[in-house]
């Protein structure tokens, strides 16, 4: 079983409960708290899967590790509120390193709002792994976003350009926190849907789609524009195209976001990519011709 299918098999068997507003299938559950609700996810990170520790610095570390589950709240454009960490660190791993990776976290947290409020650790003789949790909440006047909300004739958009993050984006970027609070404010009922793309545009937006019971058809010339010049540095090394880069790289976490055709956004942050259709995933070729997309991106 790979990823997308573990995730099925216990969305099959979660049971509802009362308090549980929405569960599995989304960024972030959402918690009702007596009138009010709350949301919550968690992130995992691994030594050699998510960073490299014989390359990157604790500070690096501890940073992505929280702007990871930061990026959860932006993808549902509510408010970073509280912050568990748990961590196996490797015996190898000592004080200063340590307090490192933890100022990385709290810095990190500090910078947008949030608050480390506990936690767990280990030691083992195994590599460093991390996992964080945050919860949330709704600014006042907006409800949270979700990937389901997809209409057939939106556009949809990116906030940031696309592809070759392991030159670096993927440690450095920046969680859309302002960006989301900005687009559902301006937008409101306007904004449809909206995932941060951690997989990769192809696979995350097939999962936006399958929650929306919709398609998609991208568009080869609004692509290029979206294309990172990441993107293009890795194709002149590897050999596969900056698009499918773009396409498929993951870790770039910016939001997709589909937004009424109607609605005025030419002062929004935003690249337009395609729009929704009724089913499937395909691309508009430079040509002209349509040809269907496979959601290939990362899976563990």
């Amino acid at each position: 079983m790979d990823e997308l299918e573990i995730i099925e098999w216990v969305r099959a068997r979660s049971r509802t409960h009362s308090s549980i507003r929405l569960g599995v299938g989304d960024d972030m559950a959402v918690i009702e708290a007596g009138a009010e609700c709350f949301l919550v996810s968690t992130d995992l990170l691994l030594d050699q899967v998510h960073f490299d520790s014989q390359i990157h610095s604790p500070t690096q570390i501890g940073r992505k590790a929280i702007a990871r589950a930061l990026s959860d709240c932006a993808a549902m454009a509510v408010r970073p509120v509280a912050v568990l960490i748990s961590v196996a660190l490797p015996k190898s791993l000592q004080g200063s390193g340590i307090r490192e990776l933890f100022e990385g976290m709290w810095n990190t947290a500090t910078e947008f709002g949030a608050v480390i409020v506990g936690g767990d650790t280990a030691r083992w003789d195994n590599p460093l792994a991390i996992d964080v949790a945050v919860t949330g909440e709704p600014y006042s006047g907006i409800a949270p976003v979700r990937r389901s909300g997809a209409r057939v004739g939106d556009v949809i958009y990116s906030t940031g350009r696309l592809g070759g993050s392991i030159l670096g984006k993927h440690l450095a970027f920046t969680p859309r926190i302002d960006e989301a609070r900005a687009l559902a404010s301006q937008l409101g009922g306007n904004l449809h849907a909206m995932i941060d793309i951690s997989d990769g545009l192809a696979l995350d937006l097939w999962r936006l789609c399958k929650e929306s019971g919709v398609g998609a058809l991208l568009d080869e010339a609004l692509m290029l524009d979206a294309i990172s010049d990441d993107a293009l540095t890795r194709a002149q090394k590897d050999g596969i195209s900056a698009l499918q880069h773009a396409l498929s790289d993951g870790e770039d976490y910016e939001l997709l976001v589909t937004v009424d055709p109607a609605a005025k956004t030419s002062s929004l942050p935003m690249l337009p990519l395609g729009r929704i259709v009724g089913s499937g995933l395909s691309m508009t070729r430079l040509n002209g011709v349509v040809e269907a997309l496979e959601p290939k991106g990362f899976v563990h």
